[in-house]
């Protein structure tokens, strides 16, 4: 027999026999007497005088002569309230075997009566039930203490408090969730049940219990008159609210009521409420009537524990508050269930001309994102909120709804950009405001987090554009939940933690700094978990620090990181060319430990990549592990699990897991998580808002992500690298094209970040828009078709853009391949511009995807850059340098050769030439480097010069950015 433990204040262990199969559960409480208002009932029937007399008898007695038939109508009413409970309960567990019922009573000193009665109860049942005892004298904050405890523990469907009327003030009930108030007494609860909604809230016990025997005493109550006397508590409310529902004429009174015995004397029934020691003479009583007293029960003298015993009507209450506990329970479950959406979207108003985007997003009111979450299905316990718009979303959701199936998922690409963008995020956002605000389909955006160097640099935001954003977009583009800043803080404690090994291994010898590492803490020296792992990796399974040998502790200690083969550099969110190369090691205290390295821009760090292609806490953990941070100087590659830093790695990542929950100009959901670029990393939102949000949308739904920059770049990583993490297979990809990156394509000039446009993109050029319609768009439309997904051409309109230039393109990108081409107005109209590509899309889903990998994994690594090079970017051949040479074979010494391919390459050219517009042909791709990001999962070939640290322009976006210090306000975002 397995027992629940729990232990009183005092310190005095109790332990209580719990039903076989139950867990064991531990309490350890201190508390104030509190007591529920638990009720003994005594029922008193009246009968005619057997001698033929008129005056009526009424039993006035207590004892058990006068309970005989009463009892009868208890035990029937239990047997029936048991039973049908019973069955509740067996045909929830042919659905859900593993879920098991659990009833916590929290109560004052150390009284098992009430606990006795619930566990016979409840042993009937197949229902668990846990005791927490409080010692009598209590305070509130600690019964709101233990209330807070099992209001966030999913085992617990129902509290019982067994305190006191005086402890159950208003604070306590009210802070018990409303679902798991199985006795009904909650100020919303009693609302619920007052306005007739019974649908979510409980019907008390007790009054369950009284109602239940007066349906038996006076079948049918209909018309009948029951009169209620003192007692202004909630009980009485919901009795007489329950009564009358029932049909019941139920009338109030007082004990000092003079019409009293006239009112005894008329009614069908009596029920006595509240604790005062008040009877009535039996005369008063009608024949046949009922009188049902309900008094206190905190008092445990033997004669009332027999009394309410023999009666049986403390057992009817139990049985009914095991039904709520039953009720409660399997309300529980079906939350858990796929939730279908009962989204409201926000209405527009665009303006003619189109305002600013920070006036834009400051005019509209986001919804808030509790609500937000449950009209989309999620539950109150996976949300965390930051502030009044933003949360994130816990990753319990997948394993709620690991059974459901996913929704459509659609990939926003583009053609190769001009410096400007071309408004994929705006695309990817205008979409699914016509998808659900529109068309009533469930949809879901996923967007990156945009890095704080473009936001102040030249780019700006990323937040979209126009009457297609996300909201609020000062949140979006600035710190958000701080992500980066847990990637900043992550990356850099691994620089720190290189450099401070790489000084105590110069600096002492190999017992110094063993006795360092492995500490004797009160005479005892043992190895943490993390180095125990660096041991077994070693080859050493020696687990006692006496035990090794000097070539074990040596092994052991020294990393013997070659300062010259370090690839771990640190990073920062701000473009400044000036942190490219430093030098570090110059003070005094550092013993001339000086070495060349350098900073990246955050987002370029392999945690961003990492935090991107995770689908697990556990899998986060594993990938920072396994992070290769430099070479030894044997040619052994050391890991971040070798420096023992890749557990606090993961507690600084904890929360930068969970995606972030942010809405549309039209309330429409989006997750914003993970921020990779896509010319130096693969490009893509993370694959766990990606899963997170195909549940959420059902099977009909549609999730929408954006990879960056051009097809040949964001779409071929998010196939190759992301699709194959993920498991997941796209069904459709929307090509967005802009008229004048068409242009550019088709022999224009040269476009420069914040110089005016030529004259070429202003004015009509049918010719131009053509040749980059027939080059570039043609080929970004094939690359698509190399992964066997049906291609939808965007073409995001502009102001300049003229009628023929429109119609053109969408003729020719259906000549070119494409299932459709629609114009989209949204950054004008919001979602009921891109209806038509909203519409183009859920076409383009509904037909069968044949999706394909470009290689096969298990290529030689040369050979998996080839292809890449040859079938997507159009090249001759590659031309690797000696270094790229060497570093393949050193990975493919390592066993890395069978990772995906990342190129880092520019973003402006299908070849390694930006200024190479259109399709350039004829060329050779020259592989300067190759290096690897072992946790991330991939190789990635340096193709030409690629800085992985922006610089800022002569005039930086940072110059229009301000804020107004009495309103608060941001302006100059865009």
């Amino acid at each position: 027999m397995k027992l629940s433990i729990i232990r009183s204040a005092c310190g005095s262990l109790r332990l209580h026999p719990a039903r076989p199969g139950s867990r064991v559960s531990g309490f350890s409480r201190r508390c104030q007497p509190v007591c529920p208002a638990n009720s003994r009932l005594i029922l008193r029937s009246a009968s005619a005088a057997s001698s033929g007399g008129t005056n009526p008898k009424v039993s006035v007695h207590y004892g058990k002569q006068s309970r005989k038939n009463d009892g009868v109508e208890c035990d029937t009413s239990l047997s029936e309230v048991v039973q049908s409970t019973k069955e509740a309960m067996l045909a929830m567990q042919r659905r859900h075997s593993t879920v098991q019922p659990l009833l916590a009573i929290i109560q004052a000193g150390e009284d098992d009566h009430l606990l006795e009665i619930s566990k016979k109860i409840a042993g009937r049942i197949g229902l668990n039930i846990t005791q927490i005892c409080l010692t009598k004298e209590c305070s509130e904050d600690e019964i709101v203490e233990e209330v807070l405890k099992l209001n966030e523990n999913p085992r617990v469907h129902g509290v019982h408090f067994r305190l006191p009327p005086a402890s159950l003030t208003s604070r306590v009930l009210n802070t018990l969730k409303p679902e798991k108030d199985v006795d009904g007494i909650s100020d919303l609860n009693m609302g619920r049940l007052v306005r007739g909604d019974l649908s979510k809230g409980f019907v008390p016990p007790r009054a369950s219990a009284v109602l239940d025997l007066l349906e038996k005493h006076e079948a049918p109550l209909e018309g009948k008159t029951v009169l209620l006397i003192g007692g202004e508590g909630p009980f009485g409310v919901a009795l007489q609210c329950l009564m009358e529902r029932s049909g019941v004429i139920a009338l109030k009174s007082h004990w000092s009521s003079k019409s009293l015995q006239s009112q005894v004397m008329q009614a069908d029934a009596v029920v006595l409420l509240g604790a005062e020691n008040m009877d009535f003479p039996p005369s008063w009583v009608r024949p046949g009537a009922a009188v049902i007293r309900c008094e206190p029960t905190l008092k445990t003298d033997e004669h009332a524990i027999e009394m309410s015993s023999k009666s049986g009507l403390e057992y009817l209450v139990a049985a009914y508050r095991t039904q709520n506990v039953v009720r409660s329970c399997s309300r529980w479950l079906q939350k858990q269930q796929y939730q279908p959406w009962h989204l409201h979207s926000l209405k527009l108003q665009p303006l003619t001309p189109v305002p600013s985007d920070i006036e834009i997003s400051r005019a509209q009111t986001p919804k808030p994102v509790d609500q937000l979450a449950e009209e989309i299905g999620l539950l109150p316990e996976e949300l965390e909120a930051y502030g009044r718009s933003k949360a994130k979303v816990r990753l319990s959701l997948l394993d709620r709804l690991h059974k459901q199936p996913d929704g459509k998922y659609v990939l926003v690409a583009g053609i190769t950009p001009t410096p400007l963008g071309e408004g994929k995020s705006t695309v990817t956002i205008g979409l699914v405001q016509a998808l659900t605000a529109h068309l009533k389909l469930n949809s879901f955006a996923c967007l990156r987090q945009p890095s704080q160097g473009p936001t102040f640099g030249v780019k700006g935001g990323a937040a979209g554009g126009g009457y297609a954003q996300v909201i609020p977009m000062e949140e979006f583009n600035l710190h958000l939940t701080g992500d980066i800043h847990a990637i900043t803080a992550a990356n850099n404690l691994v620089a720190a933690a290189i450099d401070a090994r790489m000084l105590h291994e110069a600096t002492q010898s190999d017992k110094a700094l063993f006795n360092r590492l492995v500490p004797s803490v009160k005479g005892v020296r043992r190895f943490s978990p993390i180095q125990i792992s660096r041991l077994h990796r070693l080859g050493i399974n020696e687990q006692d620090p006496a035990s090794l040998t000097p070539q074990d502790v040596s092994t052991f200690v020294r990393l013997d990181l070659d300062p010259s083969k370090i690839t771990w550099q640190r990073v920062v969110d701000t473009n400044d060319r000036f942190l490219r190369k430093i030098t570090v090691g110059q003070a005094s205290t550092e013993k001339g430990q000086m070495r060349e390295t350098g900073f990246d821009i955050a987002v370029a760090s392999e945690i961003m990549a990492i935090l991107a292609l995770a689908d697990s806490l556990e899998d986060m953990r594993t990938r920072l592990a396994r992070m290769v941070v430099g070479t030894s100087r044997s040619g052994r590659p050391v890991t971040a699990e070798d420096l023992g830093v890749s557990g606090a790695l993961t507690v600084l990542m904890k929360d930068a897991i969970k995606p972030t929950l942010m809405q549309t100009l039209e309330g429409t959901p989006v997750f914003v998580h993970a921020g990779p670029f896509a010319n130096i990393a693969h490009g893509n939102s993370s694959v766990l808002a990606d899963k997170l949000a195909l549940k959420l949308v059902g099977r009909d739904g549609f999730v929408v992500t954006e990879a960056g920059f051009g097809a040949d770049i964001g779409m071929e990583k998010f196939f190759n690298i992301k699709c194959r993490t993920s498991g997941l297979r796209p069904d459709v990809v929307v090509l967005v094209a802009t008229v004048r990156a068409l242009k550019m394509h088709g022999g224009g000039p040269n476009v420069s970040a914040g110089a005016p446009l030529p004259r070429e993109y202003i004015d009509e050029d049918l010719s131009l828009v053509e040749g980059g319609c027939r080059s570039n768009l043609r080929k970004q439309i094939q690359i698509a078709h190399l992964f066997g997904v049906p291609v939808v051409v965007a073409l995001n309109v502009f102001t300049t853009d003229t009628q023929a230039e429109i119609e053109l393109v969408c003729h020719i990108a259906k000549e070119c391949g494409a299932s459709d081409a629609v114009p989209c107005h949204h950054w004008a109209q919001g979602g009921r511009g891109s209806l038509d590509l909203a519409q183009a899309v859920n076409e383009a889903a509904s037909r069968p995807s044949n999706f394909q990998f470009l290689y096969n994994i298990e290529m030689p690594i040369v050979e998996k850059i080839r292809t890449i090079a040859k079938k997507v970017y159009g090249a001759d051949d590659i031309e690797l340098s000696p270094e790229a040479t060497a570093k393949i074979d050193y990975y493919n010494q390592q066993g890395y050769d069978s990772l995906p391919i990342c190129m880092a390459k520019t973003h402006l050219s299908l070849s390694h030439m930006p200024d190479k517009k259109g399709v350039p042909t004829g060329f050779v791709l020259p592989i300067r480097d190759v290096r690897a990001s072992i946790g991330a999962g991939f190789i990635f070939p340096l193709v030409g010069t690629m800085s992985t640290m922006p610089g800022l322009p002569t005039r930086p976006c940072f110059y229009d950015i301000d804020l107004d210090p009495v309103t608060e306000e941001i302006t100059g975002l865009f």
